[in-house]
């Protein structure tokens, strides 16, 4: 069955609209928008507001293949995606006119000339890697993807026909989309809305409302400690889900202990946009007593630790399609039998895993996968003729290194927040005299993160 299927099989299902507090079934939402019946490509910017959702429920109702993009994303690099991969439509309420599309219905942009790009049938979403560095690499989505994923979410996440959950994740991130995707098949309500747990507006609607789950990053979750979440009492709230990098295990410890003792759960999971979300999650009753871990694999999925690496191996029916850099990647769709996720792990005599480090060039920074080797070549491309070497700080910090003394540190900053779109805090700088190298000539990234990571103040 369909995605889509699974949805219209929740007969309470309601989509609220934060805003106006209006009230609306699939039925409401869905046969509303005018969409060709040829498999062709759409990119959406979408936003959490109810017109958006409205706009992805019709698209996962049809032949298309859905592109979901940030509405943030640089206006540059929206247009070089758009001129790599020749949507048929575009949906984004952040522009106005798009040369060479007409606007639709007053919703969709769709494209002038009419060429319809060859999709393979499988490939049903794409999801960016990189976070927001406007990379055209895609992870390519089928429907029994997103299918499966949901269905082993559900297996574990105690969802119920009396649920009411805030979107307060992206929907075209994977965590924020498996919020979306689960709650739609099984929860009573979803409210629309773009509103942070950091906004007053957002706890005026939880009581408003009666949230009975949250979900969010290590970032969010940094957030509500700070506002001091744990001194108050939320009757509606029944469990709360983090996934998205690693949370520190001091705040797993005080939101394990905070909901365990009024007998609500604490989901710590672990995934990535590669398995379509998730691959394990660590029960509530052993939270505490395995701090760290990310648990087992989820229902359906399996984990192997190469004996060479120790790299994490992950096979399921949730594991992606390949990757997509151009168009021309969208005409195949390969079923990957095994997931190489980058990091390295163990396993406890008592079943359970720990990711002890990482393999890959990626930190996730509030929640976005950002590819450090992509941020590099930004920084030379606006600053050219000087060196730059990124690396991660336990998900927390972006650290640039640089060798040239009359830069300024506020100006990397101030460049990577417009072009990634986030809080300058999110970087760090560091001058160096020298950059290390190994033995073949190349970055020595590991002596970076060895010598220099201690220099990072919070």
């Amino acid at each position: 069955m369909s995605l889509y299927g699974l949805i219209a099989r929740n007969e309470s299902l309601r989509y609220l609209d934060a805003i106006t507090g209006e009230s609306y079934a699939l039925r409401d939402l869905n046969n509303t928008l005018d969409i060709t019946d040829r498999q062709a490509l759409a990119f959406l910017y979408l936003d959490n507001s109810i017109a958006s959702i409205r706009v992805l429920l019709n698209c996962l109702n049809s032949k298309l293949t859905l592109g979901l993009l940030s509405p943030k994303l640089n206006s540059e690099y929206k247009q070089r995606l758009e001129h790599a991969y020749g949507p048929y439509y575009i949906y984004d309420a952040t522009r106005e006119e798009i040369p060479d599309f007409d606007l639709q219905d007053n919703t969709l942009f769709r494209n002038k000339k009419g060429i319809v790009n060859e999709v393979h049938p499988d490939i049903k979403v794409l999801l960016s890697t990189s976070g927001t560095t406007g990379s055209p690499k895609f992870v390519k989505l089928s429907e029994d993807n997103l299918v499966q994923n949901a269905l082993s979410i559900l297996d574990y996440l105690p969802v119920s026909n009396r649920d009411i959950t805030p979107l307060n994740l992206p929907v075209f991130y994977s965590y924020g989309l498996s919020v979306f995707t689960t709650n739609s098949i099984a929860g009573e309500q979803v409210v629309c809305g773009n509103r942070d747990v950091v906004q007053k507006e957002f706890w005026e609607d939880m009581e408003r409302y009666g949230y009975t789950s949250v979900a969010g990053v290590p970032y969010v979750y940094e957030m509500l400690h700070r506002i001091g979440f744990c001194r108050k009492e939320y009757p509606s709230l029944r469990y709360m889900t983090q996934a998205g990098g690693k949370l520190n295990g001091s705040l797993i410890k005080s939101f394990g202990e905070y909901m365990a003792d009024r007998n609500k759960q604490f989901f710590v999971m672990y995934g990535q946009t590669e398995a379509t979300a998730r691959m394990a999650y660590m029960p509530p009753h052993d939270l505490l007593k395995k701090n760290g871990s990310i648990g087992m694999p989820v229902k359906g999925g399996q984990f192997i630790i190469a004996p060479d690496t120790n790299e994490l191996l992950y096979s399921g029916p949730n594991v992606f399609g390949g990757y997509a850099t151009s168009a021309a990647d969208l005409t195949t769709f390969e079923h990957l039998p095994v997931l190489h996720t980058g990091d390295v792990a163990s396993l406890d005599t008592d079943g359970y895993y720990y990711i002890t480090g990482r393999l890959k060039r990626f930190v996730k920074l509030f929640g976005s996968r950002i590819n450090l080797d992509e941020v590099e070549n930004i920084l030379k491309q606006e600053i050219q003729g000087e060196t730059f070497a990124c690396i991660g700080v336990e998900d927390r910090h972006l650290l640039v290194f640089h060798r040239q003394a009359a830069l300024d540190d506020s100006t990397i900053r101030s460049l990577l927040a417009k072009k990634l779109g986030l809080h300058p805090t999110a970087f760090k700088v560091q001058r160096i005299d020298e950059f290390p190298l190994t033995p073949n000539g190349k970055l020595d990234y590991t002596a970076m993160q060895q010598n220099n990571i201690l220099q990072v103040q919070e």
